[in-house]
């Protein structure tokens, strides 16, 4: 697949999980989420011995469920916290 490929996969699999997910990041941020749950939906089929030749629609399924997983793993780590990386105190 060539960039221009992994943008579009990127942007679908982004928009998808804002959809799935909640709370959407902008079109970059859908990109970026989108590419970067691409990259450890790879990773993940690559150790678990899958070949990667499913495509596009193989590719979308797969950084679609990195994304949300990486869209997990953010808001567990961002959870009680606000904007600025500050700890939220009860009011």
């Amino acid at each position: 697949m060539g960039f221009l490929s992994w943008i579009i996969v990127g942007l679908i699999a982004g928009w998808l999980t804002g959809k799935i997910m909640g709370g959407q990041k902008g079109v970059l941020g859908d990109i970026l989420l989108g590419m970067g749950g691409g990259l450890l939906g790879g990773l993940v089929m690559r150790l678990l011995g899958g070949t990667g030749r499913g495509g596009w629609i193989y590719s979308i399924i797969l950084a679609t469920g990195g994304a949300i997983v990486l869209t997990w793993l953010y808001r567990l780590l961002t959870r009680g916290r606000d904007g600025t990386g500050n700890i939220r105190r009860a009011a």
